[in-house]
């Protein structure tokens, strides 16, 4: 009868290990998801989010299909885009449908170091 007591003893001893065990794994499972997954997600969406609020009137910017063009005016969820050389070209688009912008003052010091490097040689 003993014997049979100290098993039963035993087995809820080690079912208890084996739920903690498995409750710590399942945390750190999820842990790791949110560090690998869910957390660099989140800071790409405020880095898009600040470069959208960022836009600026003469920027240019790249387009998700891969149009480059400048910043004519800005509204609160469309801007108005004009590409090329044509200055009839001007398509409204949603700001969502940008996927990088340079700044017209960077645009300008990068051509002026570059003007800066070609007077120099």
């Amino acid at each position: 009868m003993n014997l049979i007591v100290l098993t039963a003893d035993a087995a809820q001893g080690s079912g208890a290990l084996g739920w903690g065990t498995m409750i710590f794994w399942l945390v750190a499972m999820v842990a790791i998801m949110y560090f690998l997954m869910i957390r660099p997600q989140k800071n790409e969406q405020k880095r898009i989010s600040a470069m959208l609020n960022d836009m600026a009137v003469g920027d240019s910017v790249v387009t998700t299909s891969g149009f480059y063009g400048v910043i004519l005016d800005i509204t609160d969820e469309d801007v108005i885009v004009e590409f090329g050389n044509n200055k009839n070209c001007r398509i409204p688009m949603r700001k969502s449908a940008i996927a990088e912008v340079e700044k017209a003052s960077d645009a300008y010091a990068d051509n002026s170091s570059d003007d800066a490097k070609s007077s120099k040689k």
